[in-house]
């Protein structure tokens, strides 16, 4: 399968909290997840200063999971800042379907 990796928009966030919630089912921990997709658009997008930046994996080329998803996976980062080590990028989460992860 094809795919692209790009930023997240606002209207993916449907699709990544989706991609949240099946991470934290694979933790055994669904219930610790109390945001929504209108706070993750409300915290990435609704601001000039956004809490969080996101990419994307989408298939491409009309390709679809088994469940006819096209966005695959995400990776949610942050920007801080370490009175030591100055500018840092954190990585909060990678997550890639398990059916995609062998994709190539």
């Amino acid at each position: 399968m094809d795919y692209i990796i790009r930023d997240a928009k606002p209207e993916d966030c449907v699709e990544i909290m989706r991609l949240i919630t099946e991470l934290a089912e694979y933790e055994k921990l669904p219930e610790q997840v109390q945001l929504d997709a209108e706070g993750l658009r409300e915290d990435g997008f609704g601001t000039t200063n956004p809490f969080y930046k996101c990419l994307v994996a989408e298939l491409t080329s009309g390709h679809k999971t088994k469940e006819g998803h096209t966005l695959v996976a995400y990776a949610m980062y942050y920007f801080t800042y370490s009175t030591w080590l100055g500018r840092s990028i954190y990585v909060e989460d990678i997550y890639v379907m398990p059916e995609c992860r062998d994709c190539r």
